[in-house]
C-alpha cells in the first residue's frame, strides 16, 4: 500500500513537469514564431492556461503532503502535546471542511462544462475543472490519514506542527531546524541547534 501512495505522488510530480515543459515550449515557442516568422501557435494560450492552473493544483497537493504550505507556527510549537493536538484537529477539520467545498463545486462544474468544448483545441472544458475534483479526492485522503494518526495518537510532536515558517526550507533543513516541513525531517527547537555564544572572562 506504502508503495502505492508512493507511485501516486512520483505521478504526480512527473506530471508537474510535463506541465512545466509544456507551459516553456508553448509560451516561448509562439513568442519566437510571432516575432520571427509572423506566425504562431494556435493552441498556445489555452493549452498554457490548463497546463498551468494543474501544476498549480498539483504542487498543492505535494505542498499539503510534505508540509510545506508556509504559516506561523509562534503559537502552535510554545503549546504542549495536548494543545498541539488540539489545534491540529481543529486546523484538519477546517481543512476538510474546505476540502469539500472545494471537491463539490469543482465536480459540479466539471459536470455542467463537461460537453462545453474550447473555441481553439476542441478539448472538452471539463478539463479545467477535473483537476478540482482530484485535489479534492487526494487532500481529502491525506487529511483524513493525518486525522487518524491525530486521534489515535501515533503522530510525533515534530509532526503536529503543519506549516512550515520559512520559503527556506531546504537551508534550514541542512541547519537541522525545524519548519513543519515533511514528517522526514528531524523536528527540534531553534534553541537546540544554534550555538550559544562563548563568555569568556575579560583579559585584564
Amino acid at each position: 500500500m506504502r508503495q502505492l501512495v508512493e507511485s501516486y505522488f512520483t505521478l504526480i510530480k512527473i506530471l508537474m513537469a510535463l506541465c512545466m515543459a509544456g507551459m516553456v515550449v508553448l509560451v516561448f515557442g509562439n513568442v519566437v514564431l510571432r516575432y520571427a516568422f509572423n506566425s504562431g501557435i494556435t493552441v498556445s494560450e489555452e493549452m498554457s492556461r490548463l497546463f498551468f492552473v494543474w501544476m498549480c493544483f498539483l504542487g498543492a497537493i505535494l505542498g499539503l503532503r510534505e508540509r510545506a504550505h508556509l504559516g506561523v507556527d509562534a503559537l502552535v510549537v510554545r503549546l504542549p502535546r495536548s494543545g498541539r493536538i488540539a489545534c491540529a484537529v481543529a486546523s484538519c477539520g477546517l481543512m476538510l471542511w474546505v476540502t469539500w467545498l472545494v471537491l463539490q463545486g469543482s465536480w459540479t462544474q466539471t459536470l455542467i462544462n463537461w460537453s462545453a468544448q474550447a473555441p481553439a483545441t476542441g478539448l472538452s472544458m471539463g478539463l479545467l475543472y477535473g483537476i478540482g475534483v482530484v485535489f479534492g479526492l487526494s487532500t481529502g485522503a491525506i487529511l483524513l490519514h493525518e486525522m487518524y494518526l491525530l486521534l489515535t495518537g501515533k503522530i510525533s510532536d515534530a509532526d503536529l506542527v503543519m506549516v512550515a515558517e520559512s520559503e527556506d526550507l531546504p537551508e534550514a533543513t541542512a541547519h537541522g531546524v525545524h519548519t513543519g516541513g515533511h514528517r522526514t525531517h528531524q523536528g527540534t527547537n531553534r534553541e537546540e541547534v544554534l550555538p550559544m555564544p562563548s563568555r569568556t572572562a575579560p583579559s585584564r
